[in-house]
């Protein structure tokens, strides 16, 4: 393991509990020796983590679309900063510098995140871990509409293995460093498909 993408919240809007994780999130990265691969905005979680991270030691790498990057949006100076043409080439570019993934809080854009890489895990296109840290029981309701998936047919309950929910930074870390792949890439695809 070597970097971990943390999709989280760039608003600045939030309570304080949540930039509290994130510095925790940032710290114990680098204490670990992971690098960060994130959103590249030095606003609300991304920037807490990002600018955390860096003071701390760690590699920090952001990736960012051309259309916000136009904008007025500050971005952390001493950083290594990819510049991507789409939101799409931007997600990419993350999931291949990436070994693993955190899904801090955030809104519409961190969930499309996350469930973009639970999908593709689904279907067989990486093995690395995801973790959905949840703050402060932030992602309850998610995890409610989760299982209306599963009791409703609409996905497999093996899917809940896909991904990891962890309480707290400790956990969440723990699980990335003790994370097994998988070995039998057949095995994973029938275990999680849609037709079962």
């Amino acid at each position: 393991m070597k970097n971990i993408c943390v999709y989280c919240s760039s608003s600045k809007n939030i309570d304080e509990k949540y930039f509290i994780a994130a510095k925790e999130l940032g710290e114990k990265m680098a204490k670990c020796g992971f690098g960060l691969v994130y959103g590249g905005s030095s606003l609300g979680l991304m920037g807490e983590v990002a600018l955390t991270a860096q003071k701390a030691g760690a590699k920090v790498l952001g990736v960012v679309p051309q259309k916000i990057f136009n904008t007025d949006i500050d971005f952390p100076k001493e950083i290594e900063l990819v510049i991507t043409d789409d939101m799409r080439e931007r997600k990419k570019t993350m999931e291949l510098r990436a070994d693993a993934f955190i899904a801090m809080p955030g809104g519409f854009g961190t969930l499309e995140e996350v469930s973009e890489i639970i999908v593709s895990k689904q279907l067989g296109y990486h093995f690395k871990p995801i973790v959905i840290l949840n703050v402060d029981g932030y992602y309850d309701k998610l995890f409610e509409l989760f299982d209306n998936f599963y009791n409703e047919k609409f996905a497999h309950g093996n899917c809940k293995e896909i991904f990891y929910k962890a309480n707290c930074v400790d956990d969440a870390l723990n699980y990335i460093m003790n994370y097994k792949p998988v070995e039998d890439k057949d095995k994973w695809l029938e275990k999680f498909s849609f037709t079962k």
